[in-house]
């Protein structure tokens, strides 16, 4: 059968053409754009698991990625960015040279005192590389040889939706797709009964409830509909509107669909409209799924140790647990983007309180979940992002001491850990100063973090581009970008 796309985009211009003598050269102009876009996007709705745009550009280490996304910026200086001195300055101002003149938030720019606050917790070597990890990660300690730690991550967003939206889609504008859409577009599926991009979301214990989190974080924006993702839901409906109606069984859904299919290839090949064509694939999709999501939601077939092994929590629907051993079943169907979302670390009050909390949320989950995926031989070809969207200020937000005391944004420097494929385990990259305030080595962009992600995948970031409002437009967005080959494997 031939694309409709394809079709449309050939006939177009031949209308365009003969119709010249009716129109003006700016109708045969876009026609001839729309012909180009036509044929793009035909590439982009279709074959995409046989490499219709060329990719991956080299052979990949990674074929899948999971994406651990702690909402609301956990504090890099309590768990991972450990630094002597502070205990030295606790509770005297933060010296002027290290403060600078850099934005603060309307929370904390009108304080009269910036005091230092030491972490709160203890913390300890881990793992043959001796790297620190608070003592409020234990079972994350364990892992710690698995663990490429970046400590020099920054952005020049301040607030929550800005900076989710930027390290999520590489624009900290709303409308452009995310992380993983990029990479359902250039990679396509490895798994036609289940989508290529899937996210879930949690609430922490720790603030409750957390900052909100919009479905467009894993948006196709303005790629192809057929690569946003699909969120799975907690409960009886992973899913809505999957179930068919009451009194239709599968053999009329078929025949319906059957008879949809074909009315949308006609209306597909008359306008050469994407959509119409990604709408046939959604509704192939859900008919699919209607048998894929029930087995990939059951996990009765899993041990009893290996659900011990993530907590407690794991029985309870929609926990971060049980997202993480969803997770981990999704990632050995080949499934090939996940992407958790964790709410809750916005400890701008009662730190001492609600950072323990939860921390206790997502450490033992996540150490099993790396733990379970080394043990099926999917570590090594899946790359884990522990991240999240800036850090936290080393001085005090509100009165130090005070119960209700925390941390403010900062997005100078901050802390994300990978894993698995592509990248070096055991190891620590980049350095802040003294007070983990300032970068003073290796200094790591989130546009390099996207950049180093698609590397893994074998894509290379300036090549992998979509039209978009007359410019060719990357998930790195207009500004240099550089694969961060220090950590590479």
């Amino acid at each position: 059968m031939i694309d409709p796309s394809e079709e449309f985009a050939r006939h177009l211009t031949r209308r365009t053409f003969l119709g010249g003598a009716a129109g003006t050269l700016g109708t045969a102009a876009l026609g001839s754009l729309l012909a180009g876009q036509a044929r793009q996007l035909a590439a982009a709705t279709n074959g995409m698991g046989s490499g219709s745009l060329g990719l991956p550009h080299f052979a990949p280490k990674a074929k899948r990625v999971l994406c651990l996304f702690q909402s609301e910026g956990f504090s890099h200086v309590d768990l991972f960015d450990h630094k002597p001195t502070l205990a030295q300055f606790h509770g005297k101002e933060i010296p002027a040279s290290v403060k600078g003149e850099q934005r603060l938030t309307g929370m904390t720019s009108g304080q009269s005192a910036y005091p230092v606050v030491a972490p709160l917790w203890p913390g300890r070597r881990c793992g043959e590389q001796g790297t620190w990890m608070s003592d409020l990660l234990p079972h994350m300690q364990t892992i710690a040889d698995e663990m490429c730690i970046i400590k020099s991550m920054h952005t020049e967003a301040i607030n929550h939706d800005p900076a989710i939206t930027y390290m999520n889609t590489g624009n900290q504008q709303p409308g452009y797709a995310s992380m993983g859409a990029w990479v359902s577009y250039g990679l396509g599926s490895a798994n036609d009964n289940l989508p290529t991009f899937i996210a879930m979301v949690s609430q922490g214990s720790g603030k409750n409830p957390g900052q909100p989190i919009f479905s467009r974080l894993w948006g196709s924006g303005f790629l192809p509909s057929s690569h946003q993702g699909v969120g799975l839901r907690p409960g009886a409906n992973p899913v809505l509107y999957l179930k068919d109606p009451p009194g239709t069984n599968r053999v009329q859904r078929r025949e319906m669909l059957d008879d949809l299919a074909h009315l949308n290839y006609l209306r597909g090949r008359e306008l050469g409209d994407p959509e119409t064509l990604a709408r046939i694939n959604a509704y192939e999709m859900a008919f699919r799924m209607q048998t894929s999501v029930p087995e990939l939601t059951n996990t009765s077939d899993e041990s009893p140790e290996t659900l011990a092994s993530y907590g407690p929590e794991v029985a309870k629907a929609g926990s971060y647990a049980a997202n993480c051993l969803l997770a981990r079943r999704l990632l050995e169907r080949d499934v090939r983007f996940v992407q958790l979302f964790h709410r809750g670390w916005d400890q701008h009050i009662a730190i001492a309180k609600q950072l323990p909390n939860q921390c206790k949320d997502v450490d033992q989950p996540t150490a099993a979940l790396i733990k379970d995926l080394r043990q099926r031989g999917l570590l090594e070809d899946t790359l884990v992002v522990f991240a999240t969207e800036f850090g936290r200020t080393v001085f005090s937000q509100g009165e130090l001491g005070d119960p209700g005391m925390g941390r403010d944004h900062h997005g100078r420097c901050f802390t994300v850990w990978l894993a698995g494929a592509g990248v070096k385990p055991g190891i620590e990259y980049g350095k802040t100063d003294d007070f983990c305030y300032n970068i003073v080595e290796n200094p790591v962009h989130l546009r390099d973090l996207h950049a180093t992600i698609l590397h893994c995948l074998g894509i290379d970031h300036a090549r992998f581009t979509y039209k978009f409002r007359g410019l060719d437009t990357k998930l790195t967005g207009v500004e240099e970008a550089h694969v961060v080959k220090g950590i590479l494997a």
